[in-house]
């Protein structure tokens, strides 16, 4: 297996100042093996794809993916497996905090036989309480909810066998968490831990906005469980007010005197309306997913491949 090719697939927005520092450091770490480099421009509005032009035209083994517009880091993922040749791929962020140090190990186990290699991140010291106490919270939601089991601290560093990327070719959901399709998809598995690097330049680009709808996306993607829990709140709350109910009809009957409980009566009164507000929008998400998916919209449009041949090819249909 020292004759195979390995395809690298990096997601890339507004990542100008990174694309050529993340190129020298795969290089240099895989100057020894057949390898290609895919980058993925995710509709970047600064000289990305500029960089990665000019990268394509110095060394024949990198390649290009633009879009049309930006369609999400998932969906850059789901057009970087789509692309690759290698007999495996190996996906990782252009920032650096997924450290490319980290590739000889996972071919390392790759070609001891594993077909995943996940890599889940170590506690950071630099990352602020709240980011770090919120990421351990999505887990612990999303593991309770799930139908698959996900690592604590699972990202999108990982490798996946030409067999598995032929398996994740033939998905075709329209709202893509890779994080839970994989454990899900199956193959032997091997883990490892990695600690996080620090960005090299520019600015994180998951705002708190962008986190929150990939949590919403993770969870719903990975399970219908929360539209059972809303249906377990509905009869729970259904029985306290009928047993409520019972209370009053039988006090009344006894002429037991009722004191004033406005306070109790309004707190009550939003308590069960924010539930129900909840219920809706749980189902209004899964609703939406669906109405999404029966479009039958592919998860991303090429505008352009660019390679070493300078030949950029116009895609005339949705890949």
């Amino acid at each position: 297996m020292k004759d195979s090719l390995i395809s690298i697939v990096i997601p890339v927005f507004n990542e100008e100042s990174n694309v050529e520092t993340v190129f020298e450091k795969i290089s240099q770490i895989l100057k020894d093996e057949k390898s290609e480099i895919i980058f993925v421009d995710d509709g970047s509005v600064d000289g990305t794809l500029k960089a990665i032009e000019q990268l394509a035209q110095r060394y024949p083994n990198i390649k290009g993916l633009s879009f049309s517009r930006n369609f999400g880091h998932q969906a850059a993922i789901k057009a970087g497996l789509d692309h690759a040749t290698g007999d495996c791929v190996i996906t990782l962020d252009c920032d650096l905090e997924h450290p490319p140090e980290y590739i000889s190990q996972m071919l390392t186990h790759w070609r001891e036989g594993s077909e995943v290699v996940i890599s889940t991140r170590n506690p950071a010291q630099h990352l602020p309480i709240l980011k770090k106490l919120s990421s351990k919270v999505f887990y612990t939601l999303l593991n309770s909810l799930s139908d698959v089991p996900i690592q604590i601290g699972s990202a999108d560093f990982r490798l996946l066998d030409k067999k598995v990327v032929s398996a994740c070719r033939n998905i075709h959901e329209s709202d893509l968490f890779w994080r839970g399709i994989i454990p899900w998809v199956g193959f032997k598995t091997t883990y490892i831990r990695y600690d996080q690097g620090l960005r090299e330049s520019g600015e994180s680009k998951y705002t708190l906005a962008k986190m929150l709808k990939l949590s919403a996306s993770g969870i719903t993607s990975s399970s219908v469980r929360p539209l059972y829990l809303s249906f377990y709140f509905g009869i729970v709350l259904t029985s306290i007010s009928f047993c409520y109910l019972m209370y009053q009809f039988g006090k009344s009957l006894i002429n037991t005197p009722e004191p004033m409980g406005w306070k109790t009566l309004i707190a009550s009164v939003l308590f069960i309306g924010g539930l129900e507000l909840l219920a809706l929008g749980i189902l209004g998400i899964y609703l939406g997913k669906l109405v999404t998916q029966l479009k039958g919209r592919p998860p991303y449009i090429l505008n352009r491949i660019v390679t070493n041949s300078k030949q950029e090819s116009e895609l005339k249909k949705a890949v």
